[in-house]
Formats: C-alpha cells, sequence, structure tokens
C-alpha cells in the first residue's frame, strides 16, 4: 500500500512540475521543466550523499574504531539481505541517524553520538534496522527525486515571476493569469506531496525495520526517546535535509511542525504496537 501510494505522488509531483512549464511557458516552458528536473536529479543521484555527510561533519569509522557499532550493522546487513554500508559518526548531541547513498552497493549508515548515548542496544537495533530498510527499498534517491523535483518547480515560480516583473514574458505562450496563480500554487502542491512521500516511506520504513531488527517494541521505545530528546536538543539542521533523519531534527521548531516532512509519532508508535497485536 504504501508503494502503490508513493508511486501515485510521484507521478502526482511529476504532472505538477510540467504542469507548471506549460503554465509558465508553453511547450518550451515544460522541456525547460524537464531539464531542469533531469539536471537536478541526475547531481543528486551522483552527489548528494556525499554532500549530506560533510554538511553535517560526519566522520567514516573503522571497524577497529567502532566494533559495536560495526558489528551491529554487519549483523543487521545480513539480515536483511543487503552489502554492508559504511559506518559514519557525527559528532552531534541530539540523537538521531540517517541513511544515504544512490544504492544498496553505495550506502552509508550514520548515527549522532547523542543516539549511542541515551538508546540501549536493543532500541539501537530497532533504528539501524529503520536505516537499512531505507537502503533496501531505495527510499534515498525517492526522496532525493522528489526534493528536487519539488526544488525544480519552485525555481520555475520565482523565474516566472521576475520575468513577469521585467516583462520578459511572451503572452502568446499562454494566459499570465494562470501563470500567476500557478507561481502561487505549483510550489505549494509541490511542498505538499514531497511531505506525503517522505511521511509514506517513514511508516514503510518503520515497518520494515522492526522485521530487520525483530521487534517492533525497541523501535518504538527508541523512538518515544528520540522524539522528546529531539525537542530538547537541538541541532542546526537544514530544512532540505530533515526528511531524511529518522526523526526531525527540527522537531523543536514549532513553526516547523506545520511542515513536516515526518508522520505523527504518535501514529508511528501506535502502527509498531498494532503489529505486536497481530502476532
Amino acid at each position: 500500500m504504501n508503494t502503490l501510494k508513493t508511486a501515485s505522488l510521484m507521478v502526482g509531483l511529476t504532472l505538477v512540475l510540467v504542469w507548471a512549464g506549460a503554465a509558465f511557458g508553453g511547450q518550451s516552458g515544460m522541456t525547460i521543466a524537464l531539464i531542469i528536473a533531469l539536471a537536478m536529479n541526475g547531481f543528486s543521484y551522483w552527489f548528494s550523499d556525499k554532500l549530506v555527510l560533510k554538511m553535517y561533519k560526519a566522520q567514516e569509522v573503522s571497524e577497529s574504531e567502532a566494533p559495536e557499532l560495526h558489528a551491529m550493522v554487519r549483523r543487521l546487513s545480513q539480515r536483511a539481505e543487503l552489502p554492508m554500508p559504511k559506518v559514519y559518526v557525527m559528532n552531534q548531541d541530539q540523537p538521531n541517524a540517517f541513511a544515504t547513498g544512490r544504492n544498496p552497493s553505495h550506502a552509508a549508515v550514520a548515527v549522532t553520538t547523542g543516539i549511542m548515548n541515551i538508546l540501549n542496544r536493543e532500541e539501537l537495533e530497532g533504528v539501524i534496522g529503520h536505516e537499512l530498510s531505507h537502503i533496501k527499498h531505495r527510499d534515498i534517491l525517492i526522496g532525493t527525486v522528489a526534493a528536487t523535483v519539488a526544488a525544480a518547480i519552485s525555481y520555475m515560480a520565482h523565474m516566472a515571476q521576475w520575468a513577469m516583473i521585467f516583462g520578459g514574458r511572451d503572452d502568446d505562450d499562454g494566459n499570465p493569469l494562470v501563470a500567476i496563480v500557478m507561481m502561487i500554487v505549483a510550489p505549494i502542491a509541490a511542498m505538499l506531496i514531497q511531505m506525503a512521500i517522505s511521511r509514506s516511506r517513514e511508516y514503510a520504513a518503520d515497518s520494515g525495520g522492526a522485521g530487520i531488527s525483530g521487534n517492533p517494541r525497541h523501535l518504538a521505545s527508541a523512538l518515544k526517546k528520540l522524539q522528546m530528546a529531539s525537542q530538547k536538543v537541538p541541532m542546526n539542521a537544514e530544512p532540505a535535509t530533515a526528511h531524511m533523519f529518522i526523526v526531525s531534527p527540527l522537531s523543536g521548531k514549532s513553526m516547523m511542525k506545520l511542515f513536516s516532512t515526518h508522520p505523527p509519532m504518535e501514529e508511528r508508535v501506535a502502527r509498531l504496537e498494532g503489529m505486536l497485536n497481530s502476532r
């Protein structure tokens, strides 16, 4: 169900991109929109993992430097039938984690020092299982594509706005009123669809992570702790990358709750506890 929902949302996001391109510039606008999206997605596919790891100053750790963490990731990767990802640690007090990489063969799992301080072994296994589920189902690629398409739509809206201000738009290319409406509606629609895609994949990763780690209760317990801590311990995180973390690093910022890329924590925990009841 989550996979079908994600596919439908991705189609919807693409249609918004094409619709916005047509409204802003007719046939040529659609072509430009697709070129922008392809270029941004191509760059993100090859380089986004390196950029986000560098952004958060994540340091790769060897097996000798973090033997228990390495052993845990290796054991769960084997259970998930995945290649061993690279392991990174971020010197951040906020307990959190994310996965990145363009495919399972080029993946990385990054955890903060904070998360290793507050979770017990079983809870950390639940978190690692969640991140490995993202890798297994290529959620990093899906999230990156959604983010870059949404960014392309916003970029086009800004271009169209400046073109109208300076008289650069040819009214023969389309209805200027439609273009004005699209300048407002398209970026909002793209943002809402992107958030819906992210929430759908988080639910799927919770379910998959519980299966990989072996017990939904451990992940549910970890999520409760992470949610409480994220509201008390700030992280200097970029909104554009917030969707990558297991809990939003922006949870402590009240305005960001309105535009959260993560499902309500109560619902995530309830679904995991529901998996226990269905056993």
